[in-house]
């Protein structure tokens, strides 16, 4: 379950403050939002799987042929822990039942589910629906229980703005979206406080959540895989 609250709340290292973001949400929907872009739709696993990878991983997987990507989405998993593994399936499954109504052939490639990907649940989430502000805040720690399937119900042209707020060490990182219509939400990301922390939030997840088990090992793999014909 989660609380719904009216005023501004409190978190170690900031502040949700309605006001605030509201004027920052107006100032993204004024200039353009920074979105990232929707991936090819041809390669189902890499669209799942870009916003995990390191950047060495990718470099290495788009010079690839087709039956080494097949090999490389193999060695991928191996190289990583299976809890990690089964980490992303449960964020995937996720993924498939809240934001279908955003993409529903590929529900994990829109800009909201590959930050869901990434970082798991949100520490809150402020958002406005029409003229008024709210927040939802996640009960219980890290998991994806702290979005629940009450999105499946929401009413996608009601709602036009959400803020996630993500706890990295001190300090809160946000994501800012902004709705499209008929039906997209684009990430705007802005000058919040916090965000200076964002790239340091995100390696985290992909070093911790995501974490190689020995990347000497194997990054000669890769090497060997870039080789083969």
């Amino acid at each position: 379950m989660k609380k719904l609250i009216s005023q501004s709340k409190s978190f170690p290292g900031g502040k949700f403050n309605f006001l605030s973001i509201g004027t920052l949400l107006l100032a993204f929907l004024i200039l353009d939002a920074c979105s990232i872009n929707l991936l090819p739709s041809k390669d189902k696993w890499y669209i799942q799987h870009y916003i995990i990878m390191q950047d060495f991983e990718r470099a290495a997987y788009k010079k690839l042929s087709p039956e080494a990507k097949e090999k490389f989405q193999i060695l991928f998993w191996e190289a990583r822990w299976p809890e990690a593994r089964m980490e992303f399936l449960r964020r995937i499954d996720h993924v498939m039942k809240v934001f279908k109504k955003e993409n529903s052939a590929q529900p994990w490639n829109t800009d909201r589910a590959r930050i869901f990907l990434l970082n798991g649940s949100p520490a809150s989430i402020e958002y406005k629906q029409m003229d008024n502000w709210g927040m939802r805040i996640a009960e219980g720690g890290e998991g994806v229980t702290g979005i629940t399937a009450e999105r499946d119900k929401e009413n996608i042209q009601a709602r036009t703005a959400e803020v996630w707020a993500y706890q990295c060490d001190e300090q809160l990182v946000y994501y800012a979206f902004t709705f499209s219509a008929p039906k997209k939400w684009k990430l705007a990301q802005g000058a919040f406080s916090g965000n200076r922390f964002l790239g340091k939030l995100e390696i985290r997840s992909r070093e911790q959540t995501y974490a190689i088990k020995d990347i000497d090992q194997y990054t000669k793999k890769l090497e060997n895989l870039k080789k083969a014909k």
